[in-house]
């Protein structure tokens, strides 16, 4: 076994041990779990909502849910996916329920709301702020289905599986669309950047 695989392996144990507390009432491993996991489902949850609020109120309504339902978890499973694909199921109805209101949202807040961890910039720095800038408005304007799996393979570093799992997909269609989202930013960034596209 490599040390990633049993690493893995001892954190899946411990979020078992985590979450059959919280079936048992304890708050303390209630609130370990929704600090693990909270910022994955807000870029999540923002991803689909872009609207920090809405999304703020999606991370909430998931880990009510959570709390609720924990004894649904099955054991063995993986829990990022299985509590990802809780928070996508919530935001898209949220979406779907204010869907007068996404009209306002469509040119509101791009994803530069969204902190991105490979691109840090000083204050000042306006050239990696417009960078930054066009790299969210690129990221923005994919296709649904491309951007949710780039979100989640680049700001949530998800496995294709994990992925795949979520958005109840193939492993191979998780991949496509993750080339075609990586070549779509490539087009609309290679002027920004100043190269060939």
């Amino acid at each position: 076994m490599s040390e990633v695989s049993a690493e893995r392996e001892a954190g899946a144990a411990e979020i078992d041990r985590l979450l059959e507390r919280v079936k048992e009432g304890d708050r303390e491993a209630f609130v370990t779990i929704t600090k693990l996991y909270q910022r994955k489902v807000f870029v999540l949850a923002y991803s689909i909502l872009r609207d920090r609020e809405d999304a703020l109120d999606a991370v909430q309504e998931t880990f009510l849910r959570l709390h609720q339902k924990a004894g649904l978890y099955r054991p063995g499973r993986p829990f990022q996916g299985w509590l990802l694909q809780m928070a996508k199921n919530i935001s898209i109805d949220h979406y779907r329920k204010h869907r007068k209101k996404r009209q306002e949202w469509e040119t509101a807040k791009p994803l530069e709301e969204i902190p991105l961890a490979a691109a840090p910039s000083r204050e000042g720095d306006s050239a990696a702020t417009d960078l930054r800038q066009a790299f969210a408005r690129s990221v923005e304007a994919l296709a649904e289905r491309q951007k949710m799996v780039f979100v989640m393979r680049h700001y949530n570093e998800l496995q294709f599986n994990e992925i795949s799992e979520t958005m109840k997909i193939s492993i191979g269609t998780a991949k496509s669309l993750h080339f075609k989202a990586v070549q779509n930013l490539r087009k609309r960034l290679a002027p920004v950047l100043g190269i060939e596209p």
